[in-house]
């Protein structure tokens, strides 16, 4: 509800200070008032100082435009004028065709779009417009086909300046934001303090504060539009990596683990469990891990591999080398069914051994649970496998040593800051099968060491991937009924549990029994979803681990972990409604075993990031190489999951464009917590208030200082 100006109280007197003149709420300032206010708070702009870091998401550039006269056919130029005349029509084929007639103070100039009719309603005749793109002559006329449109409001000046664009919402339009914008930057810039030394801002190539403020709002120039952008890409990048680098100091400082050494015996018994060959990749992996914990600091490893790289097997010899020293070890899971999984896994390693395994499920009977825990408390249980029912609060180790996470990517930082209030300070590692781009890497993990797995494991077999469309369902539903009768079993996935018109993909029920009443009626045929409950799961799950079950029809409940050496199909409904690393994990289920793998996705893309995404699925199986695909198709916000993990949004920077400066940030603040490790000399003060202010919480960093 918009407030009422009858009841909105009177401006406050005159700042004081610096901190009351950036304080100023929004309704206060000139051109703003409070219904205008209203519209503000929907931008997040709640204060002065808001409105001067409410940075442009793109520029006006008006400082070279070109007459009509002036024009050169194929050679890229913008021209400015008034709309003429607007007509738009469809031809006899049923293409749509939009044609605006643009005039300046030297002639005329034609503009085309073909198959956008919604465009119509964008234009008036009358209304200031610049259009860029190739121009060419036809019949002694200038026309650009498609041209980019920029929407130019008549209170702007339009020559000679790069005119910012912000982010807008109903009721607001860019003029006048952008006359509220200069207002403020006015008065406020000049009472801003500088957060870099003259010397740093030298040394790194920064524009002063004041400077870069005017500029990266109202540009005299690219050169300078350029310094000014990088200095706040710089300054947002280096607050988060000292963030980071704070949080790896203080648990260097602060906190103390259990010194738990590999020694030559304990490292002999540990492999004998393992009766194969273990990779280079998970002998370093070992090394690396055996390091930290032979340490008294607190290990913070991030174990990331592709599927099928043998994590598990390297977060065992961890938990092994911790029992091995009389601790306890905790493996946490983000399903209940990729738990019961681990722990028939580290059973079956493990027999015959006098190491206690147990299992904590939210769904256990309230007796079952009471036991286990007791278990815990006691000692009597050195390995507990379970999901987030161990982070619960009543879960009390006698001697916990380490902490591993399955699946990183499905905990927020909040859940694994929980995870280490589990015990007297454990060692930390979390596995991820969603290998992560580089500058992931470095933000969202910057505070854990990484070890990376590449390998497959001796013998894995091929997964062979395919695209198909409707027209070969009958073939390859053949090709799957030869693979069942030879003793293979197999997956369907479809996205959905529900039917649903808006995405017009199959519920895994309709699926089902269209499969079960067709093309699979002769077989033996399960399914499972998340909606299921745990012991429903548990049962399908067992009778398809088991063989009794050859086809599994079932949602992306299947996509983390599941292990089951004998299947090998796998088919993918819609594959258009799922994200590249989905796809990638769930391909990962099948050939994990000793025969090849086929997988096959029936899709129909309806975009061209769709098809790339899918037609790079099909050409490679290496996770890695599909993650910064997926990161550069979808940027980095879906990647990063803010919402999940807590971490507040980039105002400024990205991480796919701006990856060189992310590193320079980094190395940076590497050596800027090094020299001064709590930000207290007296020249780092401001920085250290900003790590304080944006990502104290989340990384609980209490007072750095």
């Amino acid at each position: 509800m918009e407030p009422d100006p009858r009841t909105t109280p009177e401006p406050p007197l005159e700042p004081r200070s610096a901190a009351d003149l950036l304080a100023t709420p929004v309704q206060f300032l000139k051109g703003v008032g409070p219904r205008r206010a209203f519209l503000f708070e929907r931008l997040g702009l709640r204060t002065a100082l808001d409105v001067l870091f409410f940075f442009p998401r793109d520029y006006q550039d008006l400082s070279d435009l070109r007459r009509l006269d002036q024009l050169e056919e194929d050679v890229l130029v913008s021209v400015l004028g008034h709309v003429e005349d607007i007509d738009a029509k469809i031809t006899r084929g049923g293409r749509s065709v939009l044609s605006v007639l643009l005039r300046d103070e030297r002639g005329l100039m034609r503009a085309l779009w073909f198959n956008l009719p919604y465009l119509r309603e964008r234009f008036q005749v009358g209304q200031q417009v610049m259009f860029s793109g190739k121009p060419r002559l036809r019949e002694n006329r200038w026309e650009m086909v498609h041209p980019r449109i920029q929407w130019i409001d008549d209170d702007d000046t339009p020559r000679g300046r790069i005119l910012p664009v912000y982010p807008l919402t109903e009721g607001l339009n860019q003029g006048q934001l952008r006359r509220i914008v200069e207002g403020v930057l006015a008065q406020g810039v000049e009472v801003l303090d500088e957060v870099f030394p003259p010397e740093y801002l030298q040394a790194h190539w920064l524009a002063p504060l004041r400077e870069a403020l005017y500029e990266v709002h109202f540009p005299t120039s690219q050169e300078s539009l350029a310094r000014a952008r990088r200095r706040f890409i710089y300054q947002e990048l280096l607050v988060l990596q000292l963030a980071l680098a704070v949080k790896r100091r203080q648990l260097h400082d602060t906190r103390i683990a259990p010194a738990l050494p590999a020694d030559a015996r304990i490292d002999a018994r540990i492999r004998r469990r393992f009766d194969f060959e273990l990779t280079a990749d998970q002998q370093q992996a070992i090394a690396d891990i055996a390091r930290d914990m032979a340490q008294t600091v607190p290990m913070n490893r991030l174990l990331q591999g592709d599927v099928g790289s043998g994590k598990t097997v390297v977060a065992v010899y961890a938990m092994l080398l911790t029992v091995a020293h009389g601790h306890q070890a905790a493996l946490m899971a983000p399903t209940e069914v990729l738990a019961r999984q681990h722990f028939r896994n580290l059973e079956r390693l493990l027999a015959g051994s006098q190491v206690r395994c147990g299992l904590l499920l939210g769904s256990l009977p309230a007796a079952r649970r009471a036991a286990v825990l007791a278990a815990v408390a006691a000692g009597e249980i050195q390995l507990l496998v379970g999901t987030q029912a161990i982070v619960q609060g009543e879960v009390l180790f006698s001697r916990l040593g380490l902490v591993v996470i399955d699946e990183q990517h499905k905990f927020g930082v909040l859940q694994r800051a929980s995870l280490k209030q589990a015990g007297p300070d454990p060692h930390y590692l979390v596995m991820t099968a969603t290998p992560i781009p580089r500058t992931i890497a470095m933000t969202l993990f910057g505070d854990l060491d990484v070890s990376t797995l590449r390998q497959a494991p001796p013998g894995r077999q091929p997964v062979h991937t395919y695209l198909a469309t409707a027209e070969q369902r009958a073939p390859w539903w053949e090709f799957v009924r030869k693979q069942l009768r030879t003793g293979r079993q197999g997956y369907v996935v479809a996205p959905l549990v529900d039917e649903s018109d808006e995405l017009e993909a199959k519920s895994v029920e309709t699926l089902y029994e269209e499969l079960t009443d067709g093309e699979l009626a002769a077989f033996r045929v399960g399914m499972i979803h998340g909606r299921m409950t745990a012991p429903e799961k548990e049962a399908v799950m067992e009778s398809f681990a088991a063989g009794r079950t050859q086809v599994l029809v079932s949602t992306t409940v299947i996509e983390v972990g599941v292990d089951v050496p004998n299947a090998t199909l796998m088919t993918i409904e819609a594959g258009e409604r799922f994200g590249l690393s989905q796809l990638h994990q769930l391909r990962g289920r099948v050939s994990r075993g000793s025969f090849p793998g086929y997988c096959c996705v029936f899709a129909d893309p309806t975009t061209d990031e769709g098809r790339q995404r899918l037609d790079a699925f099909v050409k490679t199986t290496d996770g890695f190489e599909l993650a910064e695909l997926d990161f550069r198709l979808r940027g980095p916000g879906d990647l990063l999951g803010t919402r999940q993990h807590g971490v507040p949004p980039l105002r400024i920077a990205d991480l796919e464009r701006d990856t060189e400066l992310l590193t320079e940030a980094r190395r940076d603040a590497l050596d800027l917590v090094a020299a001064d490790p709590g930000l207290a000399r007296p020249e780092h003060e401001r920085l250290r208030k900003m790590v304080l202010v944006r990502y104290g919480r989340v990384l609980e960093l209490g007072d750095v200082g």
